[in-house]
């Protein structure tokens, strides 16, 4: 099986190198080609364009960063943050990037600051003929992604108890979203959520993870993951993405051995899934989840270490197995959140610590496109 096409939706917030959150989405958007608002100006979203090399994705998850990045130099001394919440403050209130966009109305008041997050959501190139196999498939793993991910501890300048505070307060929309048997089933259902009203438009689809096309419900290409938070480094970016692809290789090649269905029933699947998404949110790589092969309680980082060996099987023959390694050091240091609330517990404050790791994000991104890419218009120092 050839690479897949890989793109991503990045979400990040503007503000200060303390921490504090500058909304600047509307005026990014009307200045600098390639982002699009959120309905929060405080974070501001930019798209990479599918392609199937991982070395080739590193420079273009890197490049806009660094234009974001001289822009909001130019406005003063304004930077990217990192995390999925408002970690120091504002969550009592909506910053509107459109105000005369009715559908913003609609989540604003809906939903209020639950929304007001970050995140990579990671869109993969599948068939479809295997498409709602892998869906499947990917639902009922998806809380791995979270683990490896969690970057969300802290919100308004306290420790909220959760190593993803975003998953756990994000409104899965609609609220009883079924496990899809086949894309008629797809079609139909998201058809009566129109007609109700519990969907907005085709995009009000919020859960861990979801078809995704030119024109959906219809015309569908890929599958998307949007159960990550943002992740700083662009390498553990590129390493989750790599072991879901290698998942997408295995449903390839025998759809119904890996096809959750086989052997859940559509209704208990969705329970342990939400079950499973649950936990890790509060306790990311130190949570006890439902493994759906074995139906027995496991430590995700176990299950995690068991993936990465089947999935160094799949990707060093089609070379790009070193792009995993990322993902042993998560596992041996902890994910983002895990860390600052280590630092936390060694006697730094909530301020201390997260203006640290607004540093730490834009020297790694330095010094990664230092290191990988060697184009003029990423050297900006």
């Amino acid at each position: 099986m050839l690479p897949l096409l890989k793109g991503f939706e990045v979400e990040m917030y503007t503000g200060y190198p303390h921490g504090e959150v500058v909304g600047l989405a509307d005026q990014i958007t009307r200045d600098l080609p390639g982002f699009v608002k959120e309905p929060d100006r405080r974070n501001v979203e930019y798209i990479t364009p599918p392609l199937p090399d991982y070395h080739a994705l590193v420079c273009e998850l890197l490049r806009p960063r660094q234009r974001l990045r001289h822009y909001l130099a130019g406005l003063g001394n304004l930077t990217i943050l990192p995390g999925s919440t408002l970690a120091l403050g504002g969550s009592d209130h909506f910053q509107r990037s459109d105000p005369d966009n009715p559908y913003h109305s609609y989540i604003e008041r809906t939903y209020g600051t639950r929304v007001v997050t970050t995140s990579i959501h990671i869109n993969i190139g599948v068939p479809l003929e295997i498409l709602f196999p892998a869906l499947r498939l990917v639902r009922a793993e998806a809380c791995l992604y979270l683990a490896l991910s969690a970057s969300s501890p802290f919100l308004d300048g306290q420790v909220t108890g959760s190593h993803s505070h975003r998953w756990q307060v994000f409104p899965e929309t609609p609220p009883h979203v079924p496990i899809f048997t086949d894309h008629a089933h797809y079609c139909t259902w998201v058809e009566e959520q129109l007609h109700t009203g519990q969907m907005q438009n085709e995009r009000h689809l919020w859960t861990s993870v979801r078809p995704n096309g030119p024109r959906r419900p219809y015309d569908l290409n890929r599958l998307e993951l949007r159960i990550s938070d943002l992740v700083a480094n662009p390498l553990v970016t590129l390493a989750m993405t790599a072991l879901l692809e290698t998942r997408l290789h295995l449903v390839a090649e025998n759809p119904q051995s890996w096809d959750p269905l086989q052997t859940w029933s559509g209704r208990d699947l969705a329970e342990m899934c939400l079950d499973n998404e649950q936990r890790v949110a509060k306790d990311s790589l130190q949570a006890r989840v439902m493994n759906w092969q074995s139906r027995q309680e496991v430590l995700v980082s176990e299950w995690l270490e068991q993936q990465l060996a089947e999935a160094w099987r799949i990707a060093h023959p089609l070379g790009w197995s070193g792009f995993l390694t990322p993902l042993q050091r998560v596992l041996q240091e902890g994910n983002e959140a895990m860390q600052w609330l280590q630092q936390v517990t060694n006697g730094q404050s909530v301020q201390e610590v997260y203006a640290k790791a607004v540093h730490q994000m834009q020297e790694q991104e330095f010094e990664l496109c230092r290191c990988l890419c060697r184009d003029r218009d990423l050297q900006l120092r």
